[in-house]
């Protein structure tokens, strides 16, 4: 009689990753996990009860290892104006492979049709918000933080391949975009008269 085979959790989310990455977000299920890990159904669905849990541990697993790129990153970046939105361009200095594109369009697809997905992802853009906030000039941390989303948007969902020489410059604006905001901009006030 064979053993069963012993499989780690980081084992199985290598398979979703891979199930992603060669067929999409939309043919991500238990049995297409469970084939590519080379385990049984029932071991998957021990741990991962639906689709759903699927995605939120893809979700789970990014955000730890942007937990860790920004840890990092943060060593080579405290001496720059702000630490923390500087980190967050410098990491995005490299290009995405194949397999952090495909798990970002896995992950955007899935939120709109999944609430818990959905809010994995606001905490996500909340802790880079109070990041951005605990450091000089956070209205400027914002801008330069949205723009910057803005741009990596572009290159996740594979709208946009640039190229270096394209990046390098193009972050390069939006690290001035911070160091050139006023230290204190008037906020908008709304107008009571206006509708």
């Amino acid at each position: 009689m064979s053993r069963p085979k012993k499989v780690t959790d980081s084992a199985i989310l290598d398979a979703i990753e891979r199930v992603v990455v060669k067929h999409g977000a939309s043919h991500l299920s238990i049995d297409a996990v469970a084939q590519e890990a080379g385990i049984s159904k029932s071991r998957v669905v021990y741990d991962y009860k639906s689709k759903t849990a699927l995605l939120e541990a893809l979700i789970d697993r990014q955000f730890e290892r942007d937990t860790v790129r920004i840890q990092s990153m943060l060593i080579e970046c405290v001496d720059t104006p702000h630490p923390e939105l500087f980190a967050r361009i410098k990491i995005a200095e490299r290009a995405l492979d194949d397999t952090e594109r495909a798990v970002a369009m896995a992950i955007t697809s899935s939120m709109s049709s999944k609430e818990s997905l959905r809010e994995r992802m606001l905490k996500w853009i909340e802790r880079d918000l109070l990041a951005m906030d605990s450091g000089a000039k956070p209205e400027a941390a914002r801008m330069a933080y949205f723009a910057f989303i803005g741009f990596s948007c572009h290159e996740w969902f594979g709208l946009v391949d640039r190229s270096d020489e394209e990046r390098l410059p193009f972050l390069e604006e939006i690290r001035k975009m911070y160091v050139g905001y006023p230290e204190s901009y008037p906020t908008t006030k709304p107008n009571p008269q206006k509708g």
